[in-house]
């Protein structure tokens, strides 16, 4: 038999109430009792049952995080995260993936599944703020990305425009001068790849250093064989790149691989450097240089204002701009 809320109480030696405190987390509670209504707990097994709890204020327990490829480590790593910050707040998280598709992402939103969600945590690559504003009010929704506008929704973000600049300005000051971008899209409607590029530009500019429209490449998608494939196009040219700025670290994979089989040495010959701080970075050869968001402080941050939502806050829409910072590994700086 599984212990109850009773048998925590008589072994703590406090009421049935003071149990539940404890268990919600009730502030009002001493340090000691909580301590001994703790060891209580740990001592007979007890579990809360959460389904009870989140029925009874009329709630599944369950959140959504729909992100467009969960195969891009990046987004594989930020659900990891999510998830480990809603099982603190003993929520369950629901993950879809939208393949950046707009029928994808109204399904998630709109469709029968969304009926069985609390709030939802999504990272849009087609839906604008028309429609999203749209959408009924009782789905709490937090966004994630430049896809749509702030004032849209509560809203994480990093300064993605920052995050190249200080890509590219690291390069600069190594002495590279042909430095080259993987990662643009044409089609891109103030998405990542458009302010990336932007800060690409700006760290070109403060350095006095001629933008070369040949030195950058499209992307149809940020996965290793476009960075492999633009890389090849890059040392065709008839002064080749001594340095390259990929827009995501998977691009900065595949151009490692084509830079390597050709014969071309990281980062004496050219350096190279990413977005996004994968784990597979860590253990390429050489390690790869990249800009690091804090996904653990977006994972927060998403979560914490979605909950906050569901729990009934009302305001203006919120934007939070997470912190990034630059990782200098061996694809830029060598082998210390």
């Amino acid at each position: 038999m599984s212990a109850s809320l009773k048998d925590v109480a008589k072994l703590a030696g406090v009421s049935v109430k003071t149990v539940s405190n404890v268990v919600n987390d009730y502030r009002y509670v001493s340090a000691a009792t909580r301590a001994r209504v703790r060891s209580a707990i740990d001592e007979l097994g007890y579990q809360p049952n959460l389904t009870a709890r989140h029925l009874r204020y009329g709630r599944s327990g369950i959140i959504g995080l729909a992100l467009p490829e969960l195969d891009i480590p990046y987004f594989a790593e930020l659900a990891k995260a999510v998830i480990g910050v809603a099982e603190q707040q003993s929520w369950s998280v629901l993950i879809d993936q939208t393949d950046g598709r707009g029928d994808r992402e109204r399904q998630t939103v709109s469709g029968p599944r969304a009926q069985t969600l609390d709030g939802l945590i999504l990272s849009p690559l087609t839906l604008d703020a028309s429609y999203l504003a749209g959408l009924r009010e009782d789905l709490p929704l937090v966004l994630l990305g430049e896809r749509v506008r702030p004032g849209t929704a509560d809203h994480v973000v990093i300064d993605n425009v920052a995050a190249a600049r200080d890509a590219t300005r690291h390069l600069i000051a190594l002495g590279r001068r042909r430095i080259a971008a993987i990662g643009d899209q044409h089609n891109s409607d103030a998405g990542t790849a458009e302010v990336r590029l932007r800060g690409y530009r700006e760290a070109l500019a403060e350095a006095g250093i001629a933008p070369d429209p040949a030195l950058v490449l499209p992307a149809m998608s940020y996965h290793r064989p476009d960075g492999a494939e633009a890389m090849r196009r890059l040392l065709t040219l008839p002064e080749p790149p001594d340095a390259v700025f990929c827009f995501n670290d998977l691009l900065a994979l595949g151009a490692l691989r084509t830079l390597l089989s050709s014969g071309v040495r990281v980062p004496q010959d050219v350096a190279l450097a990413g977005i996004d701080d994968i784990q597979d970075g860590r253990f390429s050869t050489p390690t790869l240089t990249t800009i690091a968001p804090d996904k653990e402080q977006i994972a927060e941050a998403a979560v914490t204002m979605l909950l906050e939502r569901v729990n009934g806050y009302v305001g203006p829409p919120r934007e939070l701009v997470a912190g990034h910072r630059l990782v200098a590994r061996e694809s830029t700086v060598g082998r210390g």
